[in-house]
């Protein structure tokens, strides 16, 4: 198909994805190719390692097709969605349980579906122009794809501060979240992808890597954690504005400005997959969300206001991010009454 480029190339597997003009968003159909070849490649004894890039300087991808998922929403097709959902976060288990090394090069915008797709690899490789965030609170939903544990795994409170500011990390930040492994010049992809294919060798990676630089955000990693390990949302909030710094400022505005239900949501999320600790429920999490975001909560507003008109003054079912309660948060994290097996489970 036209979005991707699916091949095999001497001890590779290759899967690019090629809609640059689209900023390589991820539609249904790609997340059931991309599965598909992790399939097949999983019992082939020729692929030794798989290499997931893709085409256009500007992102790896930018994410999901939300555009579908609003107008869809917009009709009252629930269903269309869910299964977009349930479907793209099997194959983002199987990227990070495969048995073979999977290799992920994530050049500029990497947000939301793009990190289910490049930040579960084994070996993920940034560069200089990589930006890579969870923005989803600023449309109506919740960190996605996995991204709730990649945020738990963060050292101290980061992963809480990334998920509720949607802040875009660059490479030396990425590193040091965790959500990537290695800092590798773009200049020098393409003969690495090389070697990656002629000899099936992964420490390729390594003879290429290079310092990142600085990571900007270790330097208010202090103000970080005191803030965001309040237990609550409104907690969070008070400690940003008793602070009252530069950087406490800068995050309140940001936090404030996303869904209040999703982010009271998100901050729990994240919490409830650090204490599981697995990948599998981690999406069983978050499918629970995604799968109520789109019918009671903001996400058809959230994707109006800031990806169809434009105009970025959503209208929230709460006006204040200190009146979602506990109770509206619970029932956004409760199992579904049709609950059997979650998209991280294996049939």
């Amino acid at each position: 198909m036209t979005d991707l480029n699916i091949r095999t190339d001497g001890h590779a597997g290759r899967i690019t994805l090629t809609r640059p003009k689209a900023l390589n968003a991820l539609t249904h159909d790609m997340s059931l190719e991309i599965e598909a070849a992790l399939d097949a490649w999983a019992e082939d004894e020729s692929v030794r390692l798989i290499v997931i890039d893709a085409e256009g300087d500007r992102a790896f991808c930018a994410g999901g097709d939300i555009a579908y998922m609003y107008h869809s929403g917009r009709t009252g097709d629930f269903a269309g969605p869910r299964a977009f959902w349930r479907d793209e976060y099997r194959m983002n288990r199987k990227i990070a349980r495969h048995p073979k090394p999977v290799v992920a090069l994530m050049q500029g915008y990497v947000m939301g579906g793009g990190v289910g797709i490049g930040c579960h690899a084994a070996h993920r490789v940034v560069g200089e122009t990589t930006k890579i965030a969870m923005p989803e609170c600023a449309i109506g939903l919740v960190p996605d794809v996995g991204g709730s544990l990649l945020l738990a795994r963060a050292p101290g409170r980061l992963g809480e501060y990334l998920g509720l500011t949607g802040t875009r990390m660059g490479p030396a930040d990425a590193l040091r979240a965790g959500f990537a492994d290695a800092h590798v010049p773009q200049e020098a992809w393409r003969g690495l992808t090389r070697a990656l294919c002629d000899t099936g060798d992964i420490s390729a990676i390594a003879g290429v890597a290079t310092d990142p630089g600085r990571a900007e955000l270790a330097a208010v990693a202090g103000e970080i954690d005191h803030a965001f390990e309040a237990h609550t949302l409104s907690g969070i909030l008070d400690r940003l504005d008793a602070s009252g710094t530069p950087f406490a400022k800068t995050a309140e505005a940001e936090l404030s400005r996303g869904s209040p239900l999703s982010a009271a949501t998100t901050l729990e999320l994240i919490r409830r997959s650090r204490e599981a600790g697995t990948i599998e429920a981690a999406l069983e999490l978050e499918y629970r969300c995604t799968w109520r975001c789109i019918e009671q909560g903001d996400l058809i507003e959230g994707v109006r206001a800031q990806i169809i008109d434009k105009d970025r003054a959503p209208i929230w079912k709460h006006g204040d991010p200190r009146a979602v309660t506990h109770e509206e948060v619970a029932a956004m994290l409760a199992p579904l009454d049709n609950e059997t097996r979650e998209p991280g489970e294996t049939a």
